[in-house]
């Protein structure tokens, strides 16, 4: 492979960023829709797994955030809108997630797609959304 080409890539980090984000973004939306228009038992059901973390109140509550977060996030990150919140809601719905495998005895493989989605979000709040975004940050 031609070294000169691959050394040209950098100029379109841009792109890049825009790309993840579009994909990513899109992924979000899907797997947290059916979440946010299952109700509130499915919120309660999702909202349990706070308790691997600690919080025992309010699953509802937690549910229906954790649906929105992944919902209205996966849009906001999509778009690069208030980017960095977003990344670190993001972020900390996966870590619950990876908790609640992790504390219900799956293993780390069963964990590994919240896990991934972690270090993934994590990277994002410090990288940005890139120039192609609304925040442009």
């Amino acid at each position: 492979m031609d070294m000169a080409f691959l050394s040209k890539l950098g100029k379109y980090n841009n792109a890049a960023l825009l790309i993840m984000r579009l994909g990513l973004g899109f992924m979000m939306i899907l797997h947290g829709y059916p979440k946010l228009s299952g109700g509130a038992e499915r919120w309660e059901k999702l909202g349990g797994a706070m308790s691997h973390i600690g919080i025992k109140f309010m699953p509802v509550v937690w549910g229906f955030m954790a649906a929105i977060t992944e919902t209205v996030g996966g849009l906001f990150f999509l778009l690069g809108l208030f980017f960095r919140p977003t990344s670190f809601l993001l972020f900390f719905t996966m870590l619950v997630a990876a908790a609640m495998h992790l504390g219900s005895g799956d293993t780390l493989m069963d964990a590994s797609h919240a896990v991934e989605l972690c270090i993934v979000f994590l990277a994002m709040i410090i990288i940005g959304p890139g120039k192609y975004a609304v925040d442009k940050g």
